[in-house]
């Protein structure tokens, strides 16, 4: 288990969203946001636990949720479920959302696409994703 202070946590989460700061970390931390601090020793410590949470935080804020709705999320996932929220924080990146192209082919289906990729390329994705969902095959 790795132990971090509260400077340490807002160094890393500094990395992933400029507005992370010490002062953002407490105040998530002091309303519930994470779980309870781990004692190591005689210290009260952040873990890997806590940085999952931190990040699946950033990528909901990102899609436009409000912390009172990412509290109540946070009451019925799993830790897996959150870690893997926070795995997706890169596709939220703003600078990428203005960049790229996403385009909804059904209700659970949405696919973002490069602008480096060609008209072709784009077409033959999209033609072939729609027949999956039609259910057709070559």
């Amino acid at each position: 288990m790795n132990g971090y202070t509260a400077k340490q946590i807002a160094e890393i989460l500094h990395q992933d969203d400029p507005k992370m700061n010490l002062r953002t970390v407490r105040y998530y931390t002091q309303i519930g946001m994470v779980p309870p601090l781990e004692l190591s020793g005689n210290k009260r410590v952040y873990t890997d636990t806590h940085v999952y949470y931190f990040r699946a935080i950033i990528t909901l804020s990102r899609i436009g949720e409000t912390l009172a709705s990412i509290q109540e999320k946070f009451k019925t996932l799993s830790i897996e479920e959150v870690e893997k929220i926070g795995q997706q924080m890169h596709l939220y990146d703003p600078s990428r959302v203005l960049q790229n192209e996403t385009l909804t082919l059904s209700e659970d289906v949405t696919i973002t696409l490069s602008p480096r990729i060609s008209a072709e390329l784009k077409q033959k994705v999209i033609d072939s994703v729609s027949q999956v969902l039609r259910g057709e095959t070559k």
